[in-house]
């Protein structure tokens, strides 16, 4: 966590603002840098970013609106668990979101598909090397593109909220395998749908994908008998 940290440092700039702390600690959570209930240390993380504390809490209060982290009192701030409820909701917007950016796809520029393609290309590689935690990264990436078809930076923002929620349901999963590696196959499957400009097939596909995605989501929070 401290190494990539360091590397976001230079992200900041001379004007160290929390909206950018804030967006910094938010691809960590994306990314797998800090787990569900892990608590944040505001002296390591602050020395690291070179931030002060009230601009550090700031970040923080932000993400809390955001819900990925939770004050607890006399206790510290401390990474969401998200529970089985949250998971529904997350798929009940995502349907929202993704299901209109698959239909603007028809006039998808070129410029577009690469960056989606190479989300798909990048998870097919992790995959092959069995660094599953990438393939989660990389399947976000690619959903993150698919959003951006909409052509809303609010909607942009709204799903990396959502994706950087979503990062903190994979931690629930037992093996991440298993969760990951069907999709990198229908990745490439709806990728394809949209190029060749079936629509009504791909919306259908989509449909299908996160059906399947938050069924094994919540199936994981069910207890073992």
């Amino acid at each position: 966590m401290a190494a990539a940290l360091r590397h976001d440092r230079g992200r900041l700039g001379r004007s160290s603002t929390a909206e950018k702390v804030a967006d910094i600690l938010r691809d960590r959570i994306a990314d797998g840098s800090f787990v569900p209930g892990e608590r944040l240390s505001e002296e390591s993380i602050g020395a690291v970013l070179e931030v002060s504390r009230n601009t550090l809490r700031e970040a923080f209060r932000l993400l809390g609106h955001e819900r990925l982290l939770e004050h607890r009192l006399n206790r510290g701030v401390f990474v969401r668990v998200l529970s089985a409820e949250d998971v529904a909701d997350i798929y009940r917007v995502r349907r929202v979101i993704e299901g209109a950016a698959v239909r603007h796809s028809a006039n998808v520029t070129p410029a577009a598909l690469s960056m989606i393609k190479e989300a798909v290309a990048e998870g097919a590689r992790a995959a092959e090397q069995e660094r599953w935690q990438d393939v989660g990264t990389a399947n976000i990436r690619f959903h993150q593109n698919l959003a951006a078809l909409n052509g809303s930076p609010r909607l942009n923002e709204t799903m990396r909220q959502l994706l950087a929620e979503l990062r903190l349901v994979f931690h629930v999963m037992k093996n991440p395998r298993s969760f990951h590696e069907p999709f990198v196959a229908r990745n490439l499957e709806l990728v394809e749908l949209m190029e060749s400009g079936r629509t009504a097939e791909a919306e259908r596909a989509l449909e299908s994908y996160l059906n399947h995605a938050e069924e094994l989501l919540v199936q994981a929070y069910i207890p073992e008998p």
